[in-house]
């Protein structure tokens, strides 16, 4: 063969097996909600490059009222899914082991938003009314909290529980006393339908002392055991710690962003700023910072599932159903 031929040959071999060592790493993030602020930091990494920076090919894609993350996860959907610990955990116990892999907010954004003419001004007078809530696996810090409180849910003396869609819409129509809402979120719906904040009382979950972890990033804990899938994930976790980092910084940017990106042009300008504004609140900022999972805090979670006599959303302490290995791989 002639020299140059092969010379030709070698190269285009070396210039192939370079693609292949330099080709990024595909994976799929699953939100737990539509595109909106609470996941500005995933869209802003996204859109300034940082996911590219570390070599992995995102694709992100949004939830809604009949995707459950941890089932698209399940058939091989997605990657790494967005969730609550309490769902995680539940879902970890019947069978399907997720791992959390980084922690985002270490902050609860949920509250029960009252109307002032309920007569409601504490906890103790939720006797007798009609509370919604939001189910699907969202309904476990309620349920606790109520059974902290001696309530029963049945009605009568206890309270009676609406299960409520993901609207306000039982306040204004007159069918519960209390909506659950998110400080971020429908709160805001509340007042954007014409109430005034002296028109309502609110109880935030984390000042009664029921707070539980939400937003979280899972994944499936077999993946954990593949060297390559650690690697990939912990630069997936540095790209998005710096993209949660920019939009806390810049959460009106921040807020463009994710606008950009909402296929149903279905969110506005003023609470997706409103939104990011009170995300940035609930971010892991103390300790490791954004991204890594306190024990304290999964402690604290698992003792409030755990804590429900009537209906335990787990039955045992779990194991493993967190991990530090990719927070811990990001600075190899």
């Amino acid at each position: 063969m002639n020299k140059t031929v092969v010379s030709l040959a070698a190269g285009a071999a070396l210039f192939a097996s370079s693609l292949v060592a330099h080709a990024a790493d595909e994976l799929t993030l699953q939100l737990k909600w539509v595109t909106q602020a609470q996941f500005a930091g995933y869209y802003v990494a996204l859109e300034n490059g940082y996911y590219e920076d570390e070599g992995i090919d995102l694709t992100i894609r949004p939830g809604g009222p009949d995707i459950a993350p941890a089932q698209v996860l399940a058939g091989g959907g997605a990657d790494i899914v967005v969730d609550w610990l309490p769902s995680a955990l539940a879902t970890r116990e019947k069978g399907l082991p997720l791992v959390n892999i980084g922690q985002i907010y270490d902050a609860s954004g949920m509250m029960l938003t009252c109307l002032e003419s309920s007569g409601i001004e504490s906890p103790e007078d939720f006797g007798g009314k009609t509370l919604g809530v939001w189910f699907f696996g969202n309904e476990y810090p309620f349920l606790n909290w109520m059974a902290k409180l001696g309530y029963s849910t049945q009605g009568g003396e206890g309270v009676t529980v609406l299960k409520q869609g993901f609207n306000v819409d039982p306040l204004f129509q007159g069918q519960a006393d209390c909506v659950s809402t998110m400080t971020y979120n429908e709160y805001w719906q509340v007042i954007d339908g014409g109430m005034t904040p002296d028109e309502l009382v609110l109880f935030k979950y984390e000042d009664e002392g029921v707070a539980t972890l939400e937003d979280g990033l899972y994944v499936l804990e077999e993946d954990l055991a593949d060297p390559a899938m650690v690697e990939s994930y912990a630069k997936f976790l540095k790209a998005t710690i710096k993209g949660w980092e920019w939009a806390m910084e810049n959460p009106e940017a921040a807020a463009m962003i994710v606008l950009e990106y909402d296929e149903t042009g279905a969110q506005t300008e003023e609470h997706q700023v409103r939104m990011m504004t009170e995300v940035a609140k609930l971010l892991s900022t103390s300790g490791e910072g954004i991204g890594y999972l306190e024990p304290a805090a999964f402690d604290r979670t698992v003792d409030i599932l755990l804590g429900s006599d009537s209906d335990p959303v787990i039955t045992q302490v779990p194991q493993g159903a967190y991990s530090h290995a990719v927070f811990n791989a990001m600075s190899m």
